[in-house]
């Protein structure tokens, strides 16, 4: 297809029979990846006015969060990409142009579309790295490939999380599911958010979590609360070659996840946002289930993730060497089904 509109915004869009996906110019966001059959979209579209972050004026800023959020939550859509950190930025970095999550989510990218898929590219100035982006269609699921080329002279530790949200009507409370292949797991060590129901820095074993007041609650099922809000961490399985989480709605039939080589990405990230942030964007109104996998357990600043260094004995970051390029591979797949998948593998051989 090519050149499109999402939202108002300037994007890209390839389909085949079964999908159609879209990537926001500013900010490289996979907004859609839209079920043709059903016309569901299962990634997340929050309610808020959607703008470019380029055209994020200062009297906007405290609409969307503040300095550090706001070019971020201006644009979020669907799938965004936290690049060269997973977290917010420290008060130095935020003084020299740094935002949360990182330039992944806020520049703007260049985007073709060919015959066989889209490509997305982008330089990070403020961390020195170049960012390449290659999607592919197949039958019901999107080949992605991500190059990170570290154009500076010096060896650099990184985060590189996807950070891959669902949302409504796909999310309904007390009725969508999940399985994944995590084991052992620990919950977010402070205050998360204004409902947290789980307790702060627990270890427990995937999916039952320990509640603030006792008690467990099973993970798989999004939950049913007027509001809640939480977030857990997730060492993927050590003894599979390739990780996986699947959501399902059995109102529309349809499952969508993501899998990729776990060696690639070891952590996965369960955010729950029901309805429980009160200031704006969010006015008390957004459903987001968010599958963060990638090279960091926790959203937290460049130095938090250097000095945990590692956790469960896996390693909280990556290292990027000099002048060096290195490619990642993953696969979105979005299927129909009467039950919800207990595997998701990859249909692409090229990994």
């Amino acid at each position: 297809m090519g050149a499109s509109r999402y939202r108002g915004r300037r994007a890209c869009s390839i389909e085949n029979e079964s999908l159609r996906v879209t990537v926001v110019a500013e900010g490289g966001h996979i907004a859609e990846i839209l079920d043709k059959r059903t016309g569901i979209n299962p990634l997340w579209s929050p309610k808020w006015e959607s703008i470019d972050p380029s055209a994020l004026t200062t009297d906007r800023i405290g609409f969307y969060g503040g300095p550090a959020d706001a070019p971020l939550l201006a644009g979020i859509l669907g799938h965004n990409l936290c690049l060269d950190i997973f977290g917010g930025p420290s008060a130095e970095e935020l003084a020299a142009g740094g935002s949360t999550h990182g330039e992944g989510s806020v520049v703007r990218y260049r985007l073709v579309a060919d015959g066989t898929g889209l490509t997305a590219s982008a330089t990070f100035p403020l961390a020195n790295l170049a960012f390449l982006r290659r999607i592919e269609l197949r039958d019901t699921s999107v080949l992605i490939s991500e190059t990170v080329t570290n154009e500076s002279a010096t060896d650099r530790p990184i985060g590189w999380t996807q950070h891959a949200t669902f949302g409504a009507p796909f999310v309904k409370n007390g009725v969508s599911e999940h399985r994944c292949s995590a084991t052992r797991a620990k919950v977010f060590e402070g205050s998360f958010g204004p409902a947290d129901y789980l307790a702060p820095g627990e270890v427990f074993d995937w999916p039952l979590a320990p509640r603030i007041n006792g008690g467990v609650v099973d993970l798989r099922r999004f939950s049913s609360a007027p509001a809640s809000s939480g977030y857990t961490a997730y060492l993927m399985d050590p003894a599979r070659e390739h990780a996986f989480f699947v959501a399902y709605s059995a109102e529309f039939e349809l499952a969508a996840g993501y899998v990729w080589r776990r060696l690639d990405f070891p952590w996965m990230g369960l955010w729950e946002e029901n309805r429980s942030r009160p200031q704006t964007p969010w006015n008390l109104g957004e459903i987001a289930w968010g599958f963060e996998f990638g090279c960091s357990p926790f959203p937290e600043t460049r130095r938090a993730m250097i000095d945990r260094g590692q956790l469960f004995g896996t390693p909280t970051y990556r290292w990027l060497p000099a002048r060096t390029a290195v490619t990642y591979k993953y696969e979105a797949i979005v299927t129909h089904t009467r039950a919800i998948p207990t595997e998701l593998h990859p249909t692409a051989r090229q990994f």
